[in-house]
Formats: C-alpha cells, sequence, structure tokens
C-alpha cells in the first residue's frame, strides 16, 4: 500500500491534509481528506475503501483536488505504485 500526504489548498482553512494512495489488496486507489477540528479522527472524505472503487490515479485526485495541492509527479508516483507488481499472488488452482 501506499500513502502520500498533500498540503491543503491555501483557501481551505477547514481541511488538515489529504493523503491518495494505491491499496494492491482491494485493487483501487483511494483518498481521504481530513478535517483541522479533528485530524487524528476518521477523515471527513473517504473514497476507494471497496474492492476496485477507483481505478486510475485520475480518479483519486480528483477527490482531493478541490481540498489539497497537487505536487507534480503525485500521478507518476500512483502509477508506479500500480505497476510494481501482481495485486494478488497468482493461484494454483486451475
Amino acid at each position: 500500500m501506499s500513502r502520500y500526504k498533500l498540503e491543503p489548498r491555501a483557501d481551505r482553512n477547514d481541511v488538515d491534509h489529504a493523503i491518495v494512495g494505491w491499496d494492491r489488496p482491494l485493487e483501487t486507489f483511494f483518498a481521504q481528506v481530513f478535517s483541522t477540528a479533528s485530524p487524528d479522527e476518521d477523515p471527513i472524505v473517504w473514497v476507494g475503501a471497496d474492492y476496485g472503487e477507483l481505478r486510475t490515479p485520475e480518479a483519486a485526485i480528483a477527490v482531493v483536488e478541490p481540498f489539497a495541492t497537487i505536487p507534480e509527479g503525485t500521478r507518476a508516483k500512483l502509477l508506479q505504485d500500480y505497476a510494481d507488481g501482481p495485486s494478488r499472488p497468482p493461484s494454483r488452482q486451475i
């Protein structure tokens, strides 16, 4: 699993930080946004917690873009995480 912490946009005083990443076992990218009111609590936005929910890095980035700045290269890092191997070990069953 990869996780990249993103800083809030200057106009979002209500956002502490956001996270994007790749969850290999769930085969999904994910996006989370955390509030300044409770940064250690559950995220106020959480997409990509279900199997295969977000199929592309662009989908995860689109979720957090209204809340956080997206550093250059974030999409490429997420694509590399996805490409770094199979999500599940090969099955021995036929």
